[in-house]
């Protein structure tokens, strides 16, 4: 186990990866890009990010069990069913699709680079520790629900 698995809340890196991408995107102005309709292609992205984690965050309301990503061990019931059917981390593709949808607003290809660095970091410091709970917690079970459906989609 690492000293930073499972240390920072997903919503803080969400934010950090925000204003990093704000910051480059006004650093590097070179580098910024024409994107056709920019606008309405980030609403949408943003839009679908934004549903696809408020499902997340109901069917484990609606389960019962905890939404706080940095105690796993809290889980009380493994959620398989609705969102979960398509993606094992809802809640972080939805913050996925909000960063690209930042990224794509701001028109700079360097702002994709905190994008890269939030998926990077979210799967060796944040969904891998969580795996290892849930396995410990219902064993074959979460190991088939592996098998089925992907961790992003």
């Amino acid at each position: 186990m690492s000293v930073l698995d499972l240390k920072i809340p997903p919503v803080v890196l969400v934010l950090s990866a925000f204003a990093a991408m704000w910051a480059l995107s006004t650093a590097t102005p070179g580098f910024t890009w024409q994107v056709p309709y920019k606008g309405t292609i980030a609403f949408a992205v943003a839009v679908a990010g934004g549903i696809v984690a408020v499902l997340g965050v109901r069917s484990f309301q609606h389960a019962r069990t905890t939404v706080n990503p940095t105690r796993p061990q809290d889980t009380s019931s493994l959620v398989t069913t609705g969102i979960y059917h398509v993606s094992r981390n809802p809640m972080y593709l939805g913050f996925l699709l909000l960063l690209l949808a930042f990224a794509v607003f701001l028109a700079n290809i360097l702002a994709v680079l905190p994008v890269v660095a939030f998926v990077a970091y979210m799967n060796r410091f944040q969904i891998t520790p969580e795996e290892r709970a849930l396995v410990a917690r219902f064993g074959p079970e979460y190991d088939a629900y592996k098998q089925r459906v992907r961790r992003w989609v």
